[in-house]
């Protein structure tokens, strides 16, 4: 979907736009004062720092910006992107390689419109789309905490070098002007405010659509709020799947409760799944730290959310049971996969598919399971995962990875069972997928 020829002539289209339009200027945010500074009093009172530590975590900055020695937000980590790494930059208050020089009015536009201080232009691996929903108490806040709360790092982070025509920074201003989004949030009067905190908090800070929303030929999120149909039904990025969170109840959140929610986004752990992948950082340095309140506004939204995308189905019958644990226990040859699983798969997640609860995740019924694309499940056979690190939470296991073990049919084989087994029904898995993710993978 996402090809570099679709983007060469979305590339050709932004000039000719450019060219027509006489190369104007994109006036930002006019709300936020030009002459407030990192040395103004206005952002160093310590009650601004802690609300703004505390959207840093909502935003959870850290996991793209820290650098790769661990120093707090110190820039340099890549953000893998199909056109090559977009190195995340320096936000520490250093004045020559961090944002100590930027004004506030130069921070929002850089936080919600993706225009540098310099004039350069943001590429939206920095979600400044979802960013831009930010109210200007909150990007005040978080200006306040980012200029007072955290250690300067004097060290560039490196310089993203992409290809033609994707190294023109300045079509990042007509990309916003067309698939992107420069509308702060308006709360909508007929829901609730704890609905309305919960939009704020997944459509902005939480910017969850940059994953979990299906990207367009400009790699655009298809959709930025519930309005778009395509909004949260499941995204790949970087070779994972996240998965669709709207109310399917078989792919989807449908069959989850509010309190499974509030309890994956603080433990990792709910309704039997466990966060894996990119979203095992998202819970360990960010929505664990989240207020209860703020967690559960976040779980009223996304129930609110109607089924959009559906795919595969559940019947958890007695009768699909008893077929299952025949197959699993005789490793029949007539099920292909049912032998692979019994030999490698059912010790953790059991016969019955069930896993064990806070150490492995239950496959029967398990959203991702049952996703329209399988490429989370491939790729955790593939190379194994691991839950997070909480403060509340069970302690962090790790499964292994078997692309030295299994063959591409193998794993294709088990995935393919496991997607039909225990009154999952979803659509099997062929070698071939699995070989192509190997390859994009290496593994």
């Amino acid at each position: 979907m996402n090809t570099p020829r679709r983007m060469s002539r979305l590339a050709a289209c932004l000039l000719a736009i450019v060219v027509a339009l006489g190369g104007c200027s994109g006036g930002e945010s006019d709300k936020i004062p030009d002459n407030v500074t990192a040395q103004s009093p206005l952002v160093s009172d310590p009650k601004l720092i802690a609300r703004g530590e505390y959207l840093a975590k909502a935003g959870d900055c850290s996991a793209c910006h820290d650098a790769a020695d661990h120093s707090p937000l110190g820039g340099g980590m890549p953000v893998n992107s199909p056109f090559g790494p977009i190195y995340a930059s320096n936000i520490t208050p250093d004045p020559t390689y961090g944002i100590g020089r930027y004004t506030l009015r130069e921070f929002s536009d850089a936080m919600r419109f993706g225009k540098r201080r310099d004039g350069k232009r943001l590429y939206p691996a920095m979600p400044y789309p979802s960013f831009a929903n930010l109210t200007d108490d909150d990007v005040t806040a978080l200006y306040a905490y980012l200029t007072h709360g955290v250690m300067p790092v004097a060290r560039r982070a490196p310089e993203t070098h992409l290809p033609f025509p994707f190294n023109l920074r300045w079509g990042m201003l007509f990309w916003t002007l067309i698939v992107g989004n420069r509308d702060q949030y308006v709360p909508d009067p007929k829901r609730s405010v704890q609905w309305n905190r919960g939009a704020y908090l997944v459509q902005g800070l939480g910017h969850c659509g940059a994953c979990h929303t299906p990207r367009g030929p400009a790699y655009n999120e298809l959709g930025y709020s519930e309005r778009s149909r395509w909004y949260l039904t499941g995204g790949v990025n970087d070779h994972w799947l996240a998965p669709n969170l709207t109310g399917d109840p078989a792919s989807g959140l449908g069959r989850w409760s509010t309190d499974d929610i509030v309890k994956f986004l603080r433990t990792g752990h709910g309704a039997g799944a466990i966060a894996f992948g990119a979203m095992a950082p998202v819970v360990g340095e960010s929505t664990q730290y989240l207020s209860d309140d703020d967690l559960r506004s976040i779980a009223v939204y996304l129930k609110a959310l109607p089924p959009h995308e559906t795919n595969g189905t559940f019947a958890n019958t007695e009768h699909a049971r008893t077929l299952t644990m025949r197959s699993i226990e005789t490793g029949e040859t007539e099920r292909h996969g049912a032998g692979i699983y019994l030999s490698f798969c059912a010790r953790c997640h059991q016969a019955n598919g069930q896993g064990q609860p806070g150490k492995v995740a239950a496959l029967a019924g398990n959203p991702l399971v049952l996703a329209a694309d399988p490429t989370s499940v491939m790729r955790i056979v593939i190379e194994g995962s691991k839950s997070p690190t909480t403060d509340t939470g069970p302690a962090p296991q790790k499964m292994p990875g078997f692309h030295g073990q299994l063959t591409s049919a193998q794993i294709a084989q088990v995935v393919s069972f496991i997607r039909n087994t225990w009154g999952n029904h979803a659509a099997p898995v062929s070698d071939r997928e699995v070989e192509r993710l190997r390859a994009k993978i290496h593994q």
